[in-house]
């Protein structure tokens, strides 16, 4: 179990990883889109939609690993408080939640992807580019989330000297 669970935040971190570096593919867009239209007076039809198209995966792409780092926002007024046992039950309480919201969004999206697929969907901007592939990143980072507030779940009902923050 705890080598599932490393695998699992393994992937989670790598795909952490890749987005973090997608950021730096927006820098050079958006740069050059200022250039060309201020300096130029020639703006592009694609550096604008193509950083909005890079963002999306970013974001659904970092959520999994921020979870087991704990870096999402929460409101922890109450949770702060707790400890122990009771400490535990609210965080297996908040993952499950997590691992509930996640498994239906990942479920509901797939045939929304598989739609997009099959209509080979377009922005049905100026640009136009196929943007049905990035529609399959909802359901698995959805999946993934899931994935990791299970293991986040197993890592707190089974605390081992091997799980907590092997993975950090």
């Amino acid at each position: 179990m705890n080598s599932i669970c490393s695998l699992v935040t393994g992937l989670n971190r790598v795909l952490f990883l890749v987005a973090a570096a997608l950021i730096f593919a927006v820098v050079p867009m958006l740069l050059f889109e200022v250039v060309a239209r201020y300096a130029f007076d020639a703006p592009t039809v694609w550096a604008m939609e193509a950083s909005t198209l890079v963002f999306g995966p970013h974001f659904m792409l970092a959520g999994p690993y921020l979870l087991h780092l704990k870096g999402h926002v929460a409101v922890d007024i109450f949770s702060d408080k707790l400890h122990g046992r009771a400490k535990a039950v609210s965080d297996v309480f908040t993952y499950l939640v997590v691992a509930v919201f996640a498994g239906v969004f990942a479920v509901v999206s797939w045939p929304l992807a598989i739609n997009a697929y099959g209509m080979g969907e377009t922005s049905f901007s100026a640009w136009n580019p196929p943007i049905w592939w990035l529609k399959f990143i909802v359901p698995f980072a959805f999946a993934m989330l899931f994935a990791q507030a299970v293991v986040e779940i197993l890592r707190t009902v089974f605390p081992t000297e091997n799980t907590i923050g092997a993975d950090a």
